[in-house]
């Protein structure tokens, strides 16, 4: 296939990356499970391997490793250890059925990256907060995993702003609020749901910082300052003074934060450090040169763009220390 995202489903409005298909709300998780791409799942073989002495030919068993492969395509997915603990692409969004169904959350988007060797569930809890100039910012819960190795199952409180469906992952005090489960241990998503606390407090503490930052004042100097230290390595850069910064990226964000940005004109984002966390997001999530749309997703939800996002954000938080 050309694209690594096989399949995905949504609700609402099309997500930013502009992928999937489209489902009515409230949904059962059964229909989730077939428009995602989700309705299989991962099966185990026996590492074996062929040997060909003197003439001879025998198949030899690997027995510290085990092949994962689709249940549907028989696809192989990866090698892994044997005790690589499985975490089935139904398990996601069964993680998400008594949020659904008791608390009030709402399944959003849902689907499957590079074949299948990652998928996601992310759902919008109902806690919402607005910033002046109406700029409004949603509460959401991302569940994650891998079945390569790539990725622990990840539990992660995330923050949409609406106006540019920006992502971020939620911090307190600088501090991300993920719950990460190693393959070396079996997923409980009730002890997930249980440690990650899915407590309004935790979302008024991130919002409360949020609105510190709208109401940060953030002069020219310190604008493109903050820009070459989140896009920048300063440190390679005096290593390898030819490999000087991505000066395009970083023309670019100062482009998003003095106006050009979706959402750059609301009183909360102009000239503040509210602005200048969303010019950093907007571009890793919209712009950042990527191969496709499905790697910009990965990149941004999973890789180097939400290292660089968490990086700005913490950067971001440094101006109310």
């Amino acid at each position: 296939m050309a694209h690594k995202l096989e399949r995905m489903a949504y609700v609402g409005q099309a997500p930013w990356h502009g992928l999937g298909s489209k489902l009515s709300e409230n949904r059962p998780i059964e229909i989730w499970q077939q428009e995602a791409g989700m309705d299989w799942h991962i099966k185990e073989s026996p590492v074996h391997f062929k040997t060909d002495i003197c003439g001879e030919h025998a198949t030899q068993a690997f027995t510290d490793h085990k092949v994962l492969f689709r249940s549907d395509t028989l696809k192989p997915l990866s090698v892994v250890s044997m005790r690589y603990q499985v975490v089935q692409p139904l398990d996601v969004l069964e993680f998400y059925r008594d949020l659904t169904d008791l608390f009030g959350y709402q399944l959003e988007t849902a689907g499957i990256l590079k074949e299948g060797r990652k998928f996601w569930a992310l759902a919008r809890t109902g806690n919402s907060s607005t910033l002046k100039g109406n700029d409004i910012v949603d509460s959401y819960v991302l569940l994650a995993t891998s079945c390569d190795g790539t990725l622990a199952t990840t539990a992660t409180p995330t923050s949409i702003r609406v106006v540019c469906n920006n992502t971020l992952t939620i911090a307190i005090n600088g501090a991300s609020q993920a719950i990460k489960v190693p393959h070396s241990t079996r997923f409980d998503g009730t002890e997930v749901k249980r440690q990650l606390g899915l407590q309004v407090s935790n979302w008024q503490s991130f919002m409360y910082e949020m609105k510190l930052l709208a109401e940060r004042k953030v002069t020219g100097a310190e604008a493109k300052q903050f820009v070459s230290k989140v896009i920048c390595d300063t440190t390679a850069l005096k290593a390898m003074p030819e490999k000087v910064a991505n000066v395009r990226a970083m023309t670019r964000v100062i482009e998003l934060y003095e106006g050009h940005g979706i959402g750059a004109t609301l009183p909360a984002a102009r000239g503040t450090a509210w602005g200048l966390l969303n010019a950093v997001t907007q571009y890793v999530d919209h712009e950042r040169r990527a191969r496709s749309s499905e790697y910009r997703v990965d990149s941004a939800w999973f890789g180097n763009g939400a290292a660089i996002k968490q990086k700005a954000l913490e950067s971001a938080l440094g101006y109310l220390a």
